[in-house]
């Protein structure tokens, strides 16, 4: 009985002629603008020691992605089946804060605009972010912020009870420190109350160990939580 060979299609679709050293330079363009990003968060996000960590998967996410997109972009069905794998995966890490997407989109954006060999619009990109975070960190604490109510959050929670005996004071002590001073909610709840307020800026700049320890003077013996946002 004679042999038949059967060709099979190449499912995997065509290889790149593009050369090893243009996929080297591709791994070494992410990690560095995954570095700058990572860089960027902690330089520019206040609340990173309060936020998700998400910075932590900086490092190893873009050459992650740059990888990922080179080895599927010259195949459909590697893509679609990339697609089918992924809808499986559930990451259950909440976001504490909405700006630590915005880091997260920056890192995906350069990594795919490296496993696409863009690398000029990854330096558009940078420039870009860079120019908007420096506006917002010298606008930001000197007139934009004013422009717009209650554009601080203010948390505040100590004991029901202190609460209850100390409340005038304290609301005269945050009327006389804030500036757009606004009640948005009072809760009490397992012995313990939370005020929030919103604010446009503060007398004490960012100083909030001291604004802590005044309000805790204000309200002593009792202590005080603060989340300032």
């Amino acid at each position: 009985m004679p042999i038949v060979l059967i060709e099979w299609p190449d499912i995997l679709g065509p290889t790149s002629e593009i050369a090893l050293e243009e996929y080297l330079l591709a791994m070494v363009v992410s990690l560095a603008a995954s570095i700058a990003t990572y860089a960027l968060y902690l330089l520019f996000y206040r609340d990173w020691q309060r936020g998700a960590g998400i910075h932590r998967v900086f490092l190893l996410a873009g050459p992650a992605i740059t990888l990922l997109f080179i080895a599927i972009q010259w195949s459909l069905p590697l893509s679609l089946g990339l697609l089918g794998a992924l809808s499986f995966v559930r990451f259950r890490t909440p976001i504490k804060d909405p700006a630590e997407i915005g880091y997260l989109l920056v890192v995906i954006a350069s990594s795919i605009g490296a496993a696409t060999y863009n690398y000029e619009l990854i330096g558009i990109l940078f420039a870009a972010v860079a120019l908007v975070l420096v506006g917002q960190r010298i606008f930001g604490s000197t007139g934009l912020r004013g422009l717009t109510a209650g554009s601080r959050d203010l948390i505040i929670t100590m004991p029901a009870a202190d609460y209850t005996q100390h409340e005038a004071a304290m609301l005269e002590f945050l009327r006389s420190n804030l500036r757009g001073f606004r009640i948005a909610s009072t809760t009490q709840s397992a012995g313990s109350a939370s005020l929030h307020v919103n604010f446009r800026r503060s007398r004490y700049d960012d100083r909030w160990g001291e604004f802590r320890t005044d309000l805790e003077s204000t309200v002593a013996p009792s202590s005080v939580d603060l989340y300032v946002g």
